[in-house]
């Protein structure tokens, strides 16, 4: 009787230890039960729609929502917002209820070293329990002002080199009227620097009109190779005068689409730097290949070559390699920015082989466009110009 008694009391404490373990792991579930934050009435749908990355933190700086850009762009990982300068305005946002606006530098990504983010940031409170951090990305714009700011600097400067030059030359000269050696010298001297000056004031101008020209306006089918030998033709003169070769290999029909005059001047610019740099006595080539509907024109020279910093470089407005060399050869620094400017216009790109010692190769690569239907082709024109 005992045992049976100890039997039924055992079996009923174990009965309400389970119970009680059920009781116990529903009420634990439903603590841990996490509820969606609410945000203030209709502030979701505007949210969606606001067009700028956004976090919503709360009182303990915790990431309620974020839009997709607000990850992309680092400012947010997981439900941390990664950034103090942040955080900092939110808080003081939060303690004195004004509305705070800022622009601000901040690393991009989470690994060091992957530049920077330039963003306009607003920080509001957003009902009574949050705060709204809206991010507008102004990176490339930020960007573009600083080439802009550089492009002006280095005008003037450039500028300033032949101006004083010539004011200089011009005081000389007047002090010495009787000397007839010093005044030929003199004006000699003066002819280089206004040549260098009308050189640098022509490209500025023809890099602007490039910047304001849509190239689809006046785009048309042009021949590459007339424009090849258009292009040989206006440097024949400096090739001459120092005794360079210009040897242009086989041309085959091949048509692009675009502006002919802006072809003419970027090959034009290619095959003029390539003689301005290369040795005397020297050949400069100019060759044409089609293939994988890409036209392509290297032109090659025998100078000094490159290195991997100035290759990096040299595309830059007004970069030099040799400052003292260009300034000697009447070199502004922006003929190859008008080169890229020009062959970006037209959907290619210019790229640059180079060594030390052993020369450089610029090739343009231009989309083909199919031959015009009803254009007749010359025949080629010759194989040498010198």
């Amino acid at each position: 009787m005992i045992a049976v008694f100890a039997g039924v009391v055992g079996l009923a404490l174990g009965v309400v230890g389970m119970l009680a373990f059920g009781a116990s792991e529903r009420s634990r579930r439903r603590a841990f039960v996490v509820r969606e934050p609410a945000l203030p009435d209709g502030s979701a749908e505007v949210l969606s729609v606001v067009g700028r990355a956004f976090i919503v933190i709360d009182a303990v700086d915790g990431v309620v929502r974020a839009s997709p850009g607000a990850y992309s762009f680092g400012l947010v990982r997981g439900h941390t917002v990664m950034h103090r300068e942040l955080l900092d305005l939110a808080g003081r946002v939060r303690r004195d209820g004004v509305i705070e606006e800022r622009m601000l530098n901040l690393p991009r990504g989470a690994i060091s070293g992957q530049g920077v983010l330039v963003v306009q940031v607003r920080v509001a409170p957003l009902g009574e329990e949050y705060i709204l951090i809206l991010a507008d990305d102004r990176t490339e714009l930020a960007r573009t002002e600083a080439v802009r700011n550089d492009f002006v600097a280095n005008v003037s400067h450039e500028l300033k080199t032949p101006v004083g030059a010539i004011s200089l030359l011009a005081e000389a000269l007047e002090s010495s009227p009787d000397d007839e050696a010093a005044v030929r010298r003199f004006a000699k001297r003066m002819n280089t620097e206004s040549a260098r000056l009308a050189a640098l004031v022509q490209d500025i101008i023809e890099l602007s009109r490039l910047q304001g020209k849509d190239v689809q306006l006046d785009a048309a089918a042009v021949e590459i190779d007339d424009v090849i030998a258009e292009a040989v033709d206006r440097t024949r003169m400096p090739a001459q005068d120092k005794n360079i070769t210009l040897a242009v290999g086989q041309l085959v029909p091949a048509w692009v689409h675009g502006d002919r005059q802006q072809l003419v001047t970027a090959l034009r610019n290619l095959i003029d730097n390539a003689v301005r740099y290369s040795p005397a006595n020297t050949q400069v080539g100019i060759g044409l290949q089609v293939g994988d509907g890409v036209v392509s024109v290297s032109v090659s020279d025998h100078g000094d070559g490159l290195s991997t910093e100035d290759q990096n470089r040299v595309f830059e407005r007004f970069y030099r390699v040799d400052t003292a060399r260009s300034r000697h050869t009447g070199g502004t620094g922006l003929g190859l920015s008008i080169v890229k400017h020009i062959v970006s216009n037209h959907g290619g790109e210019v790229t640059l082989w180079s060594t030390p010692g052993m020369g450089s190769t610029f090739t343009l690569r231009l989309p083909q466009l199919a031959e015009p239907a009803a254009q007749g082709r010359r025949a080629p024109a010759g194989q040498k110009h010198s």
